[in-house]
This record gives C-alpha cells, structure tokens and sequence, in this order.
C-alpha cells in the first residue's frame, strides 16, 4: 500500500480495540483507533470499517478474500478480554462491514481457539477491491509496520475517515507480536481488528491484526497514559486455516486430488486462483493401504472421492465444502459385491446420483448411487455395448439430458459409448473415426461442457483435444501443443468448474498443469499446481468441479 500518509496516534491501555476493551500482556485494554494521519484517498483500500449491534461497538479488519474479512475476536465476544469464548456461527449482534464505497452483512464467524482471531464471512462480495495478500514470512524484531484503522484519533472521538500510523515491531512470539507507535503513532478504541502491514519491495502484506494497546495520546485516555504499545495477534503462521476457512463461501471451485506414490493429498483452487493447503486424505478419511486409482466428482458442495486401496478393493468417502468429513472410506466391496481384479475406476454426477465405471478382470462395470445414498447392484456394460478387451484408461461424465458418457482405451485406440436418461447403453464408436486418429493413446479424460462433451488425450506424441457436439458429431481432432506446450503427459482428468471444461496433467517431470477451455473456445493459460510439499514421485491427478 502507498506510504503517503503520516503517522496517527492510536493508543491503547492494552486493552482490546473495540469501542471498549481490555488487554493481557501490557495490563491493558482493547486496542483504540490509530492516532496518525488521515490516510490519502485509495490508500490501504481493503481496510474494513465495522459496526456491530446498534453502534453497540466500532472495530476495523482486513478484507482477505471478497466474501471474508479477518478481524480480531475480542470484537464480537461477549467479552472482548476473552476472545476465545467466542462461538463459531452468526454473530450475536448484526453487523455491517464497510469497504471502500461497499457494505455487507456479516453472517458467519469462524474464530481461531488460539488467538484473538476471527474470520468473519459477508453475506455478498466486495468487488473491484484487492484483498491484502497474508504475509508468508515469519516478523523480525526492527521491522517498520503500518497500521490502518477506523479507531479514534488524538482528537476525533468517531472519525469516518481512515487513518494510517507507523510502528516498530518489537517482540515477536507464537501467537502475536508487540509494537511501538513512532512520531505519535498510536492504537485506539475503533482499531481492534486494524490489519498490521509489513511492506515489502513496494507489496503490502498482512502480518497481523490489532488485537490490545496501552492506547497513549487516543482521545479519552488520561493525559498521563503516554505508552503507545501495543499486542497484535501473528496470522502469518495461520495462512493454511484461513485458505480453509476461504474455502467454505459460495462459488466454484476446483477440487484436486494428487497421488503421490501409494499417498493421496487433496487440495482447493478458490476463484482467484490460490489454493489451500493440501490434506492427507487417508489421514482424515481413513488408512485404506495405499491408493492405486482415484476418481473424484462433486455433487453441490460435496466432494466424492472413489479410490482403489492397497488391498485391490474401492472405498468410497464423502469431503463436505466446510473440510469436514461426512463419510469416511467406506469398503465397497464388502457393502456392494467383489468384482475380481479391479483395474480402472471412474465417476461422475448426474445431479444427485453418483455413477461409477469400473474395469475388473478385463470386464466394464457400472452402478449408480442416487440421492438418497442408495446403491443398485453392478451392471455388466460390455454386455450391453459390446465387447471391449483390454481397457487401459476410462472416464465417465455426465451430460444434457441426464446421460452419462464413457470414453475408454483399448489397443491404444478410444472407444466411446453413452447410456441415456432411460438406462439405455448404445454401441461402442471409434472416436478416431469419427474425430481423426492420433498415434497410440495412453491415457483419456472427458467433461461435459453446456450442451457439449470435450474429449482430451495422451498420445505418444503429445496431448490432443475434441468435441462431441450435442447432435453426435465431433470437431475434428486437435493438438494441445499450444496450450499446454511441449510436455509428456502420464495421466489427464477433467472437470466441469461453472462455465469452464477443467484439465490437469501430469507430467513425466514430476509437475501438474492446469488448463481451461472456456465457453467461448479459448483456452486459458496453464498453471502449474504447486505439488514440492507433496512428497515422492506424483503419479496422477484427478479434478472435480464443486460449489
């Protein structure tokens, strides 16, 4: 943020910063506005002004994401000198959140048990705002902090407007760290919650928030309080929680699963583009020996996760949108019937059902879930289709109309098939005769698009991509050397995200790339997902679309 504000005083008496407070480690009270100057229009734009109850209490916070603010909790508990009492959920009073020229509702909390600290979750976005970017490096003794806030100054009892002072970091421990207002800088009543900036080649970044402070030179405070420190709580070691809490507002987002060796870690793209740390999933959901194919589908909210243990069995789990767990692995096998040798697995939605494909002992199998949890019993498909030997890779997607399609590998050709609303399978197609062939394909990926069905490849010469038009015909094949470049591709999945066809690959390299293919054809430019805190060798990606 621009340093073209001078310093404000804020004080505090170690106390928290709300419109009242009280602090612990300076013998003190919650923390005040900042007592410095007004801050020049623009200027530290994703600081939030908050109102709680009927005036009741003033705070301020830092927009971290366009549906959530980060504040402190001693704001909203009903005791501001114990703000680890405060309850997850709706806020007890009503409260509004000011940013720039937009406000909100705020509806949830999700506070911290550890620190004055909260996540507090508005009811529609702030737009056309950036939100402060949260500092990855731990605080040293000596740096210069800037602090933000909608608190009281030396000589305004409820300024409107925002004001900016500069501090010393002083001390620095797990939860928090202590600061000392230069050139009359100070915390006041008003700046509890107040984002604590450290910036670096010219970025700002959020360090930590006001928590409590002596509130010295803060109009109201004693002439002969002259103390201008203050406690602010760290969120630079909090990062991972507050991209899970990010995690549970509405809106699309990518679910990632990657397999590393016999271990399967997931991870969340939010919609600007960052991700959550990733979980070890058999750690939460249960030791299932090791996983040797995954496959993955969401339905609302909801991320299902099918994955083929150890013991060659499939074991079904459930990730609810909040990270918590709704079913835990579960043995198909057992609950459902053996199939022999399994193979090959893959799933997709079709509104509330679950279909599920899967190749045992050289056999194309499927079975549904529906919405109330229920399973039918496994159906032979290549019964129905026509024979189909040696499938090598498979992949199930829903599309208009409630059909579910099937791309499968065999020969190093792919095969197509479709059942429809009625259960109804057709024949098997050869997609190279009706899209072009390629050289041998090893690997296939499908996702429905609108009222189309994208089609993506691993060749032995590179990636390729089609299209299954709503009316049977298929856009001749193309290469996805320009999109994704010069790589060699060892899995590919795909996923509906809201408008966009989703695709991950794998690389011989040891990488994940991340493409899109828009609405309007475009493609959009891959990323890499950051797989170096995985550990061992990444030997496949599968993706899905949740809200």
């Amino acid at each position: 943020m621009p340093r073209n504000s001078s310093p404000r005083r804020r004080a505090g008496a170690l106390t928290a910063a709300l419109a009242t407070g009280a602090l612990a480690t300076f013998a003190t009270s919650p923390a005040g506005a900042v007592a410095g100057d007004a801050a020049t229009d623009g200027s530290y734009a994703a600081t939030a002004r908050l109102v709680i109850g009927d005036n009741l209490r003033g705070c301020t916070g830092a927009l971290v994401d366009q549906y959530w603010v980060l504040t402190a909790a001693s704001c909203f508990a009903d005791d501001p000198a114990q703000p680890q009492a405060l309850a997850a959920g709706a806020p007890k009073w009503k409260t509004t959140a000011t940013v720039g020229s937009t406000s909100a509702q705020v509806v949830e909390l999700a506070p911290r048990q550890d620190r004055d600290l909260v996540m507090a979750r508005l009811a529609t976005p702030v737009d056309g705002i950036t939100p402060l970017t949260i500092a990855t490096t731990a605080p040293t003794a000596g740096q210069t902090l800037r602090v933000p806030g909608y608190g009281r100054t030396k000589d305004e009892w409820t300024p409107l407007k925002l004001h900016t002072g500069a501090f010393t970091l002083d001390t620095v421990s797990t939860a928090g760290i202590g600061t000392t207002g230069t050139g009359g800088a100070a915390i006041c009543k008003g700046d509890t919650g107040a984002p604590v900036i450290r910036e670096t080649g010219g970025k700002a970044e959020l360090l930590a928030v006001a928590s409590r402070s002596w509130q010295g030179g803060c109009l109201g405070t004693p002439a002969t309080e002259t103390r201008t420190g203050a406690y602010n709580t760290r969120v630079d070691n909090v990062a991972g929680w507050i991209q899970q809490t990010r995690a549970k507002a509405a809106g699309w987002k990518t679910q990632a699963l990657v397999r590393s060796d016999a271990n399967l870690y997931f991870a969340s793209r939010l919609y600007d583009g960052s991700w959550t740390p990733y979980e070890d999933v058999q750690a939460a959901a249960g030791n299932i020996g090791g996983v040797r194919a995954v496959a993955t589908a969401g339905i609302d909210t909801s991320t299902h996760i099918i994955a083929l243990g150890g013991d060659g069995h499939l074991h079904y789990a459930i990730r609810k949108g909040d990270g918590s767990w709704a079913q835990r692995f579960v043995d198909l096998n057992i609950a459902l019937n053996d199939l022999g040798n399994i193979t090959q697995v893959s799933i997709s939605s079709i509104g509330n059902d679950l279909h599920v494909v899967v190749v045992a002992d050289d056999i194309l199998f499927h079975t549904v879930r529906n919405g109330a949890g229920e399973w039918s019993a496994f159906g032979v498909v290549t019964d129905v289709a026509g024979p189909l030997k040696g499938i090598t890779s498979i992949s199930a997607a829903g599309a208009a109309g409630g059909e579910l399609h099937i791309a499968a590998v065999s020969g190093g050709k792919i095969y197509h098939t479709l059942r429809n609303a009625g259960g109804k399978w057709g024949a098997w197609g050869s997609v190279a005769n009706a899209a072009g062939a390629t050289a041998p394909v090893t690997a296939v990926a499908i996702s429905r698009q609108n009222s189309d069905l994208n089609l993506a490849l691993i060749a032995s010469d590179g990636q390729y991509h089609t299209l299954r038009f709503a009316n049977g015909d298929w856009q001749p094949m193309a290469s996805l050397g320009g999109v994704v470049g010069n790589v060699t591709g060892t899995s590919i999945s795909a996923a509906p995200v809201d408008t966009d066809a989703r695709f991950a690959i794998a690389t011989t390299d040891n990488k994940v790339l991340l493409t899109a293919r828009h609405a309007d054809g475009t493609w959009a430019t891959p990323e890499s997902l950051d797989v170096s805190t995985i550990p061992g060798s990444h030997t496949g990606t599968v993706i899905t679309g949740t809200l």
